[in-house]
C-alpha cells in the first residue's frame, strides 16, 4: 500500500467511507436549527449522557449504537424539558447529567469487564473499526434525520427564529422543539463512531458556522453547511488515512479538524462581505438628509481627521469602516 486510493479499495474503508458520508450530511442539518436556537453544545451534552447508553449496551451485549440512541433520545428530551420550563437551578440539574452520563458510562463499561480502549471507541471514534451492522444502522439513522431535518425545515426554523410569532401561527412550539432535540440525540448516535461522542458536538456546529460566514438565507445555510459537513468527513477520513502511513492519527480529530479549517478560511471573507454591506447600508429614516452644498456637518466624533472633499456640487467624507448612503453613482455621508 503506498497511497490512500489502494485503500479504498478495502472493504473496512469502504464501510468507513459510507459511514462518513452519511454522518458528514446529518450532523450539520441539526447543527443548524441548534446553532439558529443558541444550543451549540447541546450535542456535547447528549453526547455524554449517550456515553452510559454505550456502556449498557456493552454490559447487556445488546447493540451500542440502539442503547445509545435510547438513552440519548431519553436524556434529550429531558434536557428540553428543563430548558423549557427554565427553572432556577436548570443549569446545575444539567451538569449533573453531563457528568453522570460519563461516570455512569465509565463505571458500567468496568462491570462488564471492558477496557477503556473499547470505551474510547466510542467516545474519541473509530470509524475504521466500524462494522457492517453499525454501517446500517448510520444510513438509518442518518436518513431519518435529513428526512425530518429537511422535511419540516419551515417549521423547524419558524420556532427556532422567532418561537411566539410561530405560536401565534398555529405551531406546537414545546413539539418541534422536543424533535429537534430527538433529532440531535439521534445525530450524536450517529456520529459516535465517526468523530467520537465527546467530538461530536464540533460536527454539528462547526460547518454552520463556516457557511453562516458566506450565506445570507436559512436555506442555503442549510443547504451550504451539509456541502462542507460532507467535505469535513470524507475529507478528514481520506487524510487521516494518508497520513497513517508515516503517524498513528485518528480519523475523528482529523474529521474536526478539517471543519475547523473550513471556518477558518471563511472567517476572512465573511468579514470583509459584512464589511461591504454596512458600508453600502442606508441609514435609518429617522436621521437626517445630507447637505448637498456648502460645508457638511461633521458627525462622527471629535477630531476623527476625516478629510471633506467637494464632489460637484456637494461634499463627500473620505473614511473608512463608516456607513454609506448609495446615491447614483456615488455615495453620499448622512
Amino acid at each position: 500500500m503506498t497511497n490512500v486510493f489502494d485503500l479504498l479499495s478495502l472493504d473496512f474503508m469502504q464501510r468507513a467511507l459510507m459511514a462518513a458520508v452519511f454522518t458528514g450530511l446529518a450532523a450539520p442539518v441539526v447543527g443548524t436549527y441548534l446553532v439558529q436556537r443558541r444550543l451549540a453544545l447541546l450535542g456535547d451534552g447528549i453526547g455524554h449522557v449517550a456515553v452510559t447508553g454505550v456502556a449498557i449496551g456493552l454490559w447487556t451485549g445488546a447493540s451500542p449504537t440502539w442503547t445509545a440512541v435510547a438513552l440519548a433520545t431519553v436524556g434529550a428530551v429531558v434536557i428540553e424539558m428543563i430548558r423549557q420550563r427554565g427553572q432556577t437551578g436548570g443549569d446545575v440539574l444539567l451538569a449533573i447529567m453531563l457528568y453522570g452520563g460519563l461516570a455512569g458510562g465509565v463505571l458500567i463499561s468496568g462491570l462488564a469487564g471492558q477496557s477503556t480502549a473499547v470505551l474510547g471507541r466510542y467516545l474519541f471514534g473509530s470509524i475504521t473499526t466500524i462494522s457492517e451492522a453499525d454501517v446500517i444502522a448510520t444510513i438509518v439513522l442518518a436518513a431519518v434525520v435529513l428526512l425530518v431535518g429537511v422535511g419540516l425545515a419551515p417549521q423547524l426554523f419558524a420556532v427556532a427564529q422567532d418561537p411566539e410569532f410561530a405560536r401565534v401561527s398555529g405551531l406546537d412550539v414545546r413539539v418541534y422543539n422536543v424533535v429537534v432535540a430527538v433529532m440531535a440525540a439521534v445525530s450524536v448516535t450517529v456520529a459516535m463512531r465517526t468523530v467520537g461522542l465527546l467530538l461530536v458536538s464540533a460536527l454539528m456546529v462547526v460547518p454552520v458556522a463556516a457557511t453562516t460566514q458566506l450565506t445570507r438565507s436559512f436555506r442555503s445555510t442549510l443547504a451550504a453547511s451539509m456541502v462542507v459537513g460532507l467535505l469535513a468527513a470524507v475529507g478528514g477520513l481520506l487524510l487521516a488515512a494518508q497520513l497513517s502511513f508515516t503517524a498513528d492519527v485518528a480519523p475523528g480529530p482529523t474529521i474536526v479538524l478539517v471543519a475547523l479549517a473550513c471556518f477558518v478560511a471563511t472567517w476572512p471573507v465573511g468579514a470583509w462581505m459584512r464589511r461591504r454591506d454596512r458600508l453600502t447600508e442606508p441609514f435609518e429614516d429617522e436621521v437626517e438628509d445630507h447637505l448637498t452644498t456648502g460645508t457638511h456637518p461633521h458627525r462622527h466624533g471629535e477630531d476623527c481627521g476625516h478629510p471633506a472633499v467637494q464632489h460637484g456640487d456637494h461634499v463627500d467624507y473620505l473614511h473608512d469602516g463608516h456607513r454609506h448612503a448609495p446615491h447614483e453613482r456615488h455615495y453620499d455621508e448622512h
